[in-house]
């Protein structure tokens, strides 16, 4: 694959949910009072989470990730029958300290140390993001988070990405997005970014016509893939 684009790169902007945090952490830390439904639990929440991003921005009809994170919990309990309120505001809680994936401190430092600046561009709200990058000590390595709710419509809307454009004043082709979710991939490559999918989990491409510009399947592989650039004053 020709990797040339490499060259044009200032600024990395990662995804948050799926590919800096792990969003089953969560309920990973309630497994025991969740037993043997705790996998199931946390697969429809975030299913419906998602899910209700995606209709509530065709309906027109926004709120925050916060009330989505809710509702889509309260989906899954009802759908396994649970009513512990306590557990479900222990797990909602739990969302505020997502664990992050281990080689993400260690990537963001080499690109920091290469000159890239960095961004968040997330569905999260300013507050959740706030509290899982203060959770996972990163805040030193990240230069801007940027949440949809500064444009009230979420990805893969392209509002959402020329939010990444015009906050870090770069052009679209000097963008390296990274996301772990393959619709998340199909948007910001839409809109013109340099894409690399960390597929994590070994997912499918969508079928929309957008393919990403690179396929890792972990973060601590992305600082070889742009090495070939080289240092670049961060003064752009």
């Amino acid at each position: 694959m020709n990797q040339s684009w490499v060259q044009q790169i200032k600024a990395c902007v990662f995804d948050a949910y799926g590919t800096l945090f792990d969003v089953h952490s969560a309920v990973g830390k309630y497994r025991m009072q969740l037993g043997e439904r705790a996998d199931q639990v946390s697969q429809v929440w975030r299913t419906k989470q998602l899910e209700y991003t995606w209709l509530r921005s065709l309906m027109g009809k926004h709120v925050d990730f916060w009330r989505v994170t809710q509702d889509a919990l309260d989906f899954a309990f009802a759908t396994y029958g649970l009513t512990d309120q306590v557990l479900r505001h222990a797990l909602m809680e739990a969302y505020l300290q997502l664990d992050c994936y281990p080689e993400v401190p260690g990537t963001l430092q080499q690109l920091k140390q290469r000159g890239y600046r960095t961004a968040i561009l997330s569905n999260g709200s300013p507050t959740m993001l706030q509290a899982a990058v203060s959770h996972a000590s990163i805040q030193h390595l990240i230069d801007i988070i940027l949440s949809v709710e500064a444009v009230g419509i979420y990805k893969p809307s392209p509002r959402v990405y020329h939010l990444a454009m015009e906050q870090l004043s770069v052009t679209a082709h000097e963008i390296s997005f990274q996301s772990a979710n393959a619709w998340d991939v199909t948007g910001a490559s839409s809109v013109g970014m340099r894409v690399v999918w960390i597929n994590r989990f070994s997912q499918h491409m969508e079928r929309l016509g957008c393919v990403p510009d690179a396929e890792l399947r972990s973060l601590a592989d992305l600082p070889v893939l742009l090495e070939g650039r080289g240092t670049r004053d961060r003064a752009f």
